[in-house]
């Protein structure tokens, strides 16, 4: 789950939306917010250029995950956008030079010192894991390298007395101004990390590097640890090495932060504590009842269960096992349910042309007749077996409950709001021609 969701509302999209849909998204309320189609709205431009610096964060999958994960503070900060470039200054490109311009979120407020940190980078690393390694805990060893200070020049990245000198492309800042043109009467200014000091200010000759780190004022160093997935954990959820990242010199050193992401399982799917699956059972055993083992749980458990006799099951009947769902986190002896959906298997038709049909027939309930009273005219058609996914096809775009009565415009009503325009060229997946530059 998002730690902050202010831009996710620029774009009137959930923290859980998927890149095609930010993308749809964004093109749908530029068209909208244009200023060429609100002359009169004295927030147009404003609204318009929210709308694109929002776009620019959430639609890079690396500037997402950090705003994701720390939000607007951690964009402002280590993990924040690449090449040393300032974030507030991807808004200035937006907002430079347009009078009356702001942008609501705090980077950190004026006069903050470019690249400014309290400690060293944090790592983020993704580690995939499966639902059994959620149900039953798991404990898996990682080799890990991170960066420490010199232990040779103490971080000063100079050997001996030696001393670094102010860089004169930057004037000791560690950053340079950036220009670029925008428009034909806008030009942007940005802040970049200086090429020639890497940010620092500082310079060292050759010669007067250390031959440990060869100046960098920092080593390598190789450590194992332990990661420990504890019963219960979800998807997305974070496990931190507080002090386990990389050291600059004078800093404390960042963390590293193992975030999970669960895989998808075959046969279960999760909701919270609770647990869903599908179950099928023969058309004897839905008339019949069963006494079997309904499900392997994900501890390797076989689940038994007895249906009630004389209850007759249908397909789609749910079931509730109470208290077989998934341990919560912290309290694992607290199970949520497992939810069982019925599905009927009906016999093929080997077996249907191996019994006694008039045997059959008088067991089974009888036939339905035709319908009274008769209608005037009555036209014989032909059977022919297709699926709804053919319909969709061949008609237009429709989702898997098209037929399910969800939404009142599926049978001519509503209003055309519900419906979207969709006349834009999707072909290459990117922003309409008037993106913000």
């Amino acid at each position: 789950m998002a730690l902050e969701t202010e831009l996710y509302d620029v774009l009137g999209v959930s923290s859980t939306a998927t890149g095609d849909e930010i993308k749809k998204a964004y093109r749908k309320k530029a068209r909208n917010l244009h200023p060429d189609k609100n002359p009169n709205d004295p927030d147009a431009i404003r609204n318009f250029q929210e709308l694109g610096a929002a776009y620019e964060i959430l639609n890079d999958p690396n500037t997402r995950e950090v705003y994701d994960t720390y939000g607007m503070q951690g964009l402002a900060g280590p993990g924040g956008p690449q090449n040393g470039q300032d974030v507030s200054d991807i808004f200035a490109q937006f907002f430079g030079g347009v009078p009356g311009a702001s942008f609501s979120f705090d980077f950190g407020g004026p006069g903050r010192p470019f690249g400014k940190r309290n400690k060293g980078e944090d790592s983020v690393i993704p580690y995939e894991v499966t639902l059994e390694d959620l149900y039953n805990g798991k404990t898996v060893k990682v080799n890990m390298e991170k960066e420490v200070e010199c232990g040779v020049c103490k971080g000063s990245g100079a050997k001996g007395s030696a001393k670094a000198r102010k860089c004169v492309a930057c004037e000791g800042k560690g950053w340079k101004h950036v220009y670029s043109q925008v428009s034909t009467v806008r030009i942007a200014t940005t802040r970049a990390s200086c090429n020639d000091c890497h940010g620092t200010g500082e310079i060292l000759r050759e010669k007067d590097r250390c031959k440990k780190c060869k100046g960098e004022k920092v080593v390598q160093e190789r450590s194992r640890q332990e990661v420990h997935i504890e019963r219960g954990m979800t998807d997305g959820q974070r496990i931190v090495f507080a002090g386990a990242g990389d050291q600059e010199p004078g800093l404390p050193p960042g963390d590293v932060i193992f975030v999970l992401k669960a895989q998808r399982h075959e046969s279960f799917e999760r909701s919270g504590s609770d647990l869903l699956a599908t179950v099928h059972v023969t058309l004897s055993e839905a008339l019949l009842g069963f006494d079997r083992i309904l499900i392997n749980h994900l501890d390797g458990r076989g689940v038994r269960v007895a249906s009630p006799r004389s209850k007759v099951l249908t397909s789609g009947m749910t079931i509730i096992l109470r208290n077989e769902g998934m341990p919560t986190y912290k309290h694992p002896d607290v199970r949520g349910n497992l939810y069982i959906v019925l599905e009927v298997e009906m016999p093929n038709e080997d077996w249907i042309n191996s019994v006694d049909h008039k045997a059959l027939a008088s067991l089974l309930p009888p036939k339905r007749t035709d319908i009274e009273p008769l209608p005037e005219i009555v036209d014989e058609v032909a059977f022919e077996e297709g699926t709804l996914a053919e319909v969709r096809a061949r008609s237009f775009p429709a989702d898997s409950g098209f037929f399910d009565q969800a939404f009142p415009s599926q049978y001519g009503e509503g209003d055309e709001n519900d419906w979207e325009d969709d006349d834009v060229d999707e072909d290459d997946g990117g922003p309409p021609e008037c993106q913000p530059q």
